[in-house]
């Protein structure tokens, strides 16, 4: 009777635990959360501002802050900058700011602002034609995306075209935080089952050298679920 018993434990299915993403991402993790304590005092009222939820919001780009805090004392970016400035996202394109946006994604912000967000736009941003060269164009991108307090500005626009873009009946808020972190981190003009299909694959990651990859939809989800237990 022992033997049978002890056959049935080891061929019972191993069900896996989720992970700890705080664990997994460390001292990280833990700079994200110093970041958002430090900060909290703006974000929260500039969010609720444009009836952006603070819990959601946060939720969509918690693994950029993670990333960004593992990133930021090891890349240099100067002549990267430089590049983008003058030639455009073809030459260079990469992650700016404690959100990590790329230059090329904020562009993309900027051009369907106006049309989603209206008049409102205006206090966000300045249109492209105003500003005398491209060069100079890019180079207020830059600027944005190194300041805070201006990087905010393109997750608000980026919140607004997907609540335009895709009018979904989300059947609750955790769906609605994989959808748009998904977006958040591929690319908000894919469409609905482009992003769907994104949302199941796993390639996010901290580190400069492929390492193992984890969803992104899923840390974002675990940031929330640990914000609304306190």
């Amino acid at each position: 009777m022992f033997v049978i018993f002890l056959l049935a434990a080891l061929i019972r299915p191993v069900v896996s635990q989720p992970l700890d993403y705080s664990k997994v991402f460390d001292g990280d993790w833990q700079k994200a959360i110093n970041f958002l304590e430090a900060n909290n005092q703006w974000l929260k009222p500039v969010l609720e501002k444009h009836n952006v939820p603070y819990s959601t919001a946060i939720a969509v780009v918690f693994p950029e802050l993670v990333r960004y805090s593992a990133l930021r004392d090891k890349m240099e970016i100067t002549l990267l900058k430089t590049l983008y400035r003058n030639l455009g996202d073809d030459y260079a394109d990469f992650s700016v700011g404690v959100f990590q946006i790329k230059p090329s994604f904020a562009e993309k912000i900027r051009e369907e602002a106006f049309a989603a967000i209206g008049k409102k736009a205006r206090a966000l941003f300045k249109k492209p034609s105003s500003f005398g060269e491209k060069r100079l164009y890019r180079a207020s991108i830059i600027e944005d995306l190194e300041n805070p307090a201006k990087e905010i500005n393109y997750i608000i626009a980026f919140f607004k075209i997907c609540e335009t873009r895709f009018n979904t009946n989300f059947p609750d808020e955790e769906a609605k935080i994989r959808f748009f972190a998904t977006a958040y981190n591929t690319g908000f003009w894919k469409s609905v089952e482009e992003i769907e299909k994104m949302s199941k694959l796993k390639f996010f990651n901290t580190k400069l050298f492929k390492t193992e990859n984890y969803s992104y939809a899923d840390v974002s989800l675990f940031w929330y679920k640990q914000f609304i237990q306190k």
